[in-house]
């Protein structure tokens, strides 16, 4: 290596060190705070009945090896096709409310508006899941989670810092953490729950360290959050707001000249910078180098949420970070495995330091009831099959490459906003779509501004390139692409 680029890299590692050690003394020192109040939380691992024979048996709990295949099988379109009942069509196409009480199966019960005695459906091409990878219908995630109920029911129903935590749940912890390249991990009920949990634990933080009941200004936590950054976020952060502790700025989307001049406006010495790694209306992804960039500079703390990205983007399904080869750069990761992984739950990716942080202060993760043993096993089988099973990304972008080359729009994600403009509009292309057999979803207020109301489109690999013909086809009765000029998703309607 010439000596120059020696000496760079040397200087890149010594100011990362930095960075790392700075979050490190001031967690320890939130740490030591709450040890001293006796505010520490522990997790309460159980066996469960028989499953300490069973790992006595197998050198685990459960089955540790998973059939994996090396393309696309028959149940995997079973991901992406769905029926609806004839009622529940025709209350789509006039737009007219459903509770929901018209599914049922075989004999129809008596519909109020659209009376039947014998149940017709109608077959739709999933268009609107974040199932990426077509796990959910994976006889490897399958099976783990019905061997898991058939083994120990729900499991131990209570926080994990009670009696809900298990060598299940150990497991799918410890391989989302080796996934991510990072110390340790935190289970959490949900996404949404992750990213409350951390902004919370953030903002008690502040409140430990402070030398009062409340941080003066200069002890408090800037937070700089990407405009477009997921509800969860924003939720979180408004909590962490009220405790007096943190300061919250928006910077606009994606824009690193904007966050540049915040951060150096801002005189508090403790920073955070938060962003979707991947963000889920507008398919785009965050400028991971420039904030790379940004946290050597400032000492900031780095925070992504992964939730579109793992097990979508890099070699191993690392994620966002892998993509861009800065995992290292990354502090704490918040993932989902109710996405790519077709499961549910959240977790977040972090230091032992951190969880042990956020175990004891998060409120949203002491509070909630542990995710019940299947789906924890199903979790983990997941994980472990979208690490083996490569092809199902390739195939993932082989259809975003497919789009691209059938519209001239040049996407760069599976997430496709085709914006319309108004509800209208929107409500009409998405209804237009139903009838040609896509489930395709109009998105409006207040998921995203009025007058940008669009059609969201989701692929999977478990979709076929004959699928995007057919979607793209449909699409083109309505929709103008070469209005697009090739890269805009801003796009002029027909209807």
């Amino acid at each position: 290596m010439p000596l120059l680029s020696l000496e760079t890299a040397l200087v890149s590692s010594l100011r990362e060190m930095e960075v790392s050690n700075l979050w490190d003394k001031w967690v320890g020192e939130a740490l030591s705070k709450l040890d001293s109040l006796k505010l520490l939380r522990s997790l309460r691992p159980l066996y469960l009945p028989n499953e300490q024979q069973q790992m006595n048996n197998t050198g685990v709990s459960g089955k540790e090896e998973y059939e994996v295949f090396d393309e696309m099988q028959p149940w995997d379109r079973s991901s992406v096709n769905v029926s609806i009942s004839e009622p529940t069509y025709r209350k789509w196409l006039l737009e007219i409310p459903s509770s929901g009480d018209e599914i049922v199966h075989g004999e129809c019960l008596a519909d109020d508006t659209f009376g039947t005695s014998q149940q017709q459906f109608k077959r739709l091409l999933l268009f609107s899941g974040n199932d990426y990878l077509g796990l959910s219908s994976h006889p490897a995630v399958r099976r783990a989670a019905a061997e898991a109920a058939r083994d120990y029911g729900m499991g131990p129903r209570g926080s994990p810092l009670i009696c809900g935590y298990t060598y299940h749940h150990r497991l799918l912890e410890s391989s989302l953490a080796s996934l991510k390249k990072k110390e340790d991990c935190l289970l959490c009920p949900t996404g949404f729950s992750a990213n409350m949990a951390l902004m919370v634990a953030l903002g008690n933080l502040a409140s430990l360290l402070a030398a009062g009941n409340v941080p003066v200004k200069d002890e408090k936590i800037a937070i700089f959050s990407d405009e477009l950054n997921h509800a969860s976020i924003i939720d979180g952060i408004r909590l962490a707001e009220r405790q007096r502790s943190v300061e919250f700025f928006v910077y606009k989307h994606c824009d690193m000249s904007h966050l540049r001049a915040l951060l150096s406006n801002c005189k508090m010495k403790k920073k955070v910078v938060v962003t979707d790694s991947l963000f889920s209306m507008d398919g785009d992804f965050a400028p991971m180098l420039e904030l790379v960039e940004l946290r050597r500079k400032h000492n900031l703390l780095l925070v992504i949420d992964d939730a579109h990205g793992t097990f979508v983007c890099g070699n191993s399904g690392g994620g966002v970070a892998e993509e861009f080869e800065c995992e290292r750069d990354v502090d704490i990761c918040i993932g989902t495995l109710s996405k790519a992984a077709g499961c549910h739950g959240g977790f977040i990716a972090c230091s032992k330091r951190w969880k042990q942080l956020i175990q004891s202060r998060g409120r949203s993760f002491i509070f909630s009831t542990a995710t019940p043993v299947p789906i924890a096993a199903a979790g983990h089988a997941a994980v472990i099959v979208a690490k083996r099973e490569t092809w199902r990304r390739r195939e993932l972008w082989n259809r975003v490459e497919d789009f691209r080359a059938l519209t001239g729009i040049a996407i760069s994600s599976p997430i496709i906003s085709l914006i319309v403009g108004s509800e209208e509009k929107a409500l009409k292309a998405s209804r237009e779509l139903l009838k040609s057999g896509f489930h395709v979803t109009a998105i409006r207020p207040p998921t995203v501004p009025p007058n940008s109301c669009r059609l969201r489109i989701a692929l999977s690999a478990a979709h076929t390139t004959d699928d995007l013909r057919k979607l793209t086809s449909a699409l083109s009765s309505y929709i103008n692409f070469q209005d697009t000029g090739g890269t805009s998703l801003h796009i002029h309607s027909k209807l």
